[in-house]
């Protein structure tokens, strides 16, 4: 039995599902009642082409938990979930879907298990219902690669059924297509985070909006987020290494061709004088974007007031 005063917003970005929307929030609905949960539901309206819109207008006359976010156009999940959270108010926040795919009765279990401290609960479709060439085996590869690469073990990155506390979306920014890295952002936010295996189903309503071209962006998103894992709050760690690194190797080169050239020997057509030079401009550039880097990352921290840390918890004892 939940916290009666704990408020629960459930946040569900769709585009063209007018078919599956009815459907999905009746299901919602019955499992929070059940469960007794005090709740709020918000809907993203992604800039639908079909009749989602009027599907959501109706429904907002018969759900009183039910608000509705239209956005002007198509801008992706990301913005649609960003305007999710910036409007939600609950303590705990659960993602979902809107295709049916993803199934509520899921939502109790998140809820515990954010209750028992984690700070992210994460969805694992172990048993996932889609097509094997189109979705399934370019899923794997890319949850196998975004583990690989950030250091955060999960079978499944891209479940939109999530639960967060709060305080974590509150601690995230989203850019871009950042929603399917949502867990390794909330990981260099320090968050607890744990995943479990929920139900999913075979979509009835619709197609699919993603395709098997969604993994190269993935690739090109996973080099922003590794960057952002590894070097946040010290970029000239990453650019002023390989700088050094350039700027050494060149000039070992250039005194090895002057001393060639001491000795009498033409380096004026050896390829190593290009590869040097070549070398030593790079280094001083990269060098030189660390330090740029460096001052850009203190400006944005200062400028937002945005702490460098995360605290979970100060413990004192007051002694008179």
């Amino acid at each position: 039995m939940s916290d009666i005063k704990q408020l629960i917003s459930i946040i569900v970005p769709v585009f063209n599902e007018s078919e599956s929307i009815g459907l999905l929030l009746d299901e919602v609905i019955s499992v929070m009642s059940f469960h007794k949960f005090n709740f709020e539901l918000i809907v993203v309206n992604d800039g639908s082409k079909d009749n989602t819109q009027q599907v959501l207008k109706k429904l907002t006359l018969k759900i009183k938990e039910l608000s509705v976010i239209s956005l002007r156009k198509n801008y992706g999940q990301t913005a649609a979930m960003s305007a999710g959270f910036d409007n939600c108010k609950g303590d705990i926040v659960i993602t979902l879907d809107g295709d049916l795919q993803n199934d509520p009765n899921d939502i109790p279990k998140l809820i515990s298990e954010i209750n028992n401290g984690y700070d992210l609960v994460c969805g694992w479709r172990f048993d996932r219902k889609d097509k094997l060439i189109n979705r399934k085996i370019p899923s794997k590869i890319a949850n196998k690669l975004i583990a690989q690469v950030t250091g955060l073990k999960l079978h499944d990155y891209g479940c939109s059924l999530k639960a967060f506390k709060k305080e974590i979306i509150d601690d995230i920014k989203l850019y871009g297509e950042l929603h399917r890295f949502l867990p390794v952002l909330a990981n260099i936010e320090g968050a607890r985070i744990k995943e479990i295996k929920v139900n999913h189903r075979s979509r009835k309503y619709g197609s699919s909006k993603y395709g098997i071209d969604r993994t190269f962006r993935v690739l090109m998103d996973l080099l922003t987020v590794w960057f952002m894992t590894k070097f946040l709050t010290r970029p000239m760690y990453g650019f002023g290494f390989v700088g050094i690194i350039s700027i050494l190797t060149s000039l070992a080169m250039s005194s090895y061709l002057v001393v060639l050239k001491i000795i009498g020997e033409d380096i004026g057509n050896r390829p190593l004088l290009m590869f040097a030079l070549i070398l030593g401009i790079a280094g001083v550039q990269l060098f030189s974007f660390g330090l740029l880097s460096e001052l850009l990352i203190r400006t944005y921290h200062e400028s937002q007031s945005r702490p460098i840390y995360r605290i979970r918890s100060i413990s004192s004892t007051n002694q008179n």
